[in-house]
């Protein structure tokens, strides 16, 4: 059965747009940010119905809770200038409006000024301007909009010429009804933001000789320069799943939201996003959602311990490698031989590989997962 959603209600906020008031102050908003609104009214990050007002903000930054102290680590917000912010505020309601078209409302609770640096610096555990997640915080117009969105009903449907949202986006609720179907007692989830490679596989199968069903979920969205392109993620899943894997036993469903590189924060966010979605437990590996050496190995880890009361769990595999003497896939618990027989191959080593012309050996990434990667002439995000 699907897990209850985090705070215990699934949000569902949608209008018909037909009871959208042609005459209400517009904000246009860019593709991330109508995906973000997207997430709020499906239900992604309930139990939010809309961007944080100030005391949440402020909250989050500070605490990693809400208001109410249910637990919340990344802020949900909404930037914009001076000017647009009064009109906001002196609207009460405004339209969302996305490359020319009315895609929803919001009704706007507070507008608030916030310290940039010092927010990025708590959410980040970092002020190094090199840091992606800081560098993109930082960079953030001067205000936060606060207050509740609705999409039109229509919404889910709005992007199906996109093959990213039509093909694969699950909302919360209808990734529930699969589990609930299917029967599953529990679901794992898996996060991931690169290509499979076979200790990948390794993982997500030791997790299904326990659990009843895998919802591999991975993030696309803008990403920081060197990761693989989302296309290219969801070309390597498909050939992975449709060779490798029993259908009955997995859902493969996209998460439509931007990489924060948030370290420990954001694996608690990852963590709470999955559980709306229905899982029971989700796999939190080494270093999930760091980047460079800015968070310890183990940070993702430690931080559950501040949060136990999330209902969902997290499931803490050590590292599996390929050890030449046992010829075979391991981890430190079952393997004795030292690391000069140990083959590991990390995202970052596996992006670089190809990045030099060198493809992986077959033991550490599927050949048909290499000749995917090979088909794109440029399989990396350049800027």
């Amino acid at each position: 059965m699907p897990t209850r959603p985090h705070g215990g209600t699934l949000t569902n906020n949608f209008i018909d747009k037909s009871k959208i008031d042609r005459d209400l102050f517009t904000l246009d908003v860019d593709t991330g940010l109508k995906k973000e609104i997207e997430n709020i009214s499906f239900g992604v990050f309930s139990p939010l119905k809309g961007f944080l007002n100030e005391q949440d903000f402020l909250n989050v930054v500070n605490t990693g809770r809400l208001a109410n102290d249910l637990p919340w680590t990344i802020p949900i917000v909404f930037d914009t200038d001076d000017e647009v912010a009064k009109k906001a505020k002196d609207s009460s309601q405004v339209a969302l409006r996305n490359n020319g078209q009315i895609f929803g409302i919001m009704n706007v609770e507070d507008t608030y000024n916030y310290d940039k640096k010092a927010s990025a610096k708590f959410v980040f555990q970092t002020d190094d301007p090199l840091h992606p997640g800081f560098q993109k915080f930082v960079a953030m117009k001067d205000n936060l909009i606060g207050g509740d969105v609705k999409v039109v009903t229509a919404a889910a449907d709005a992007d199906n010429n996109n093959s990213f949202d039509g093909k694969f986006r699950l909302t919360p609720s209808e990734s529930r009804k699969k589990i609930q179907d299917l029967g599953w007692k529990n679901t794992v989830a898996f996060q991931t933001r690169n290509v499979p490679h076979v200790a990948h596989e390794m993982l997500q199968k030791a997790a299904l000789n326990i659990y009843d069903g895998l919802f591999i979920n991975p993030l696309i969205g803008k990403k920081k320069k060197g990761d693989f392109k989302d296309d290219v993620i969801l070309d390597s899943y498909t050939v992975l799943i449709d060779n490798y894997y029993p259908k009955s036993r997995i859902i493969f469903s996209t998460l439509h939201t931007e990489m924060k590189y948030a370290g420990p924060r954001e694996a608690i966010h990852h963590a709470i996003m999955r559980q709306n979605f229905g899982c029971s437990h989700i796999i939190i590996g080494r270093d999930h959602a760091g980047v460079g050496n800015y968070y310890s190995p183990f940070a993702a880890h430690e931080i559950f311990k501040d949060y136990p009361e999330l209902e969902i769990k997290p499931i803490f595999f050590p590292a599996f490698y390929f050890c030449k003497k046992c010829q075979g896939y391991v981890n430190e618990r079952t393997c004795p031989h030292e690391s000069e027989f140990r083959e590991e191959l990390s995202g970052t080593k596996m992006r670089k590989m190809f990045s030099s012309g060198e493809l992986p050996p077959s033991h550490l990434m599927r050949s048909e997962i290499s000749k995917v990667i090979l088909n794109y002439p440029e399989p990396f995000v350049v800027d």
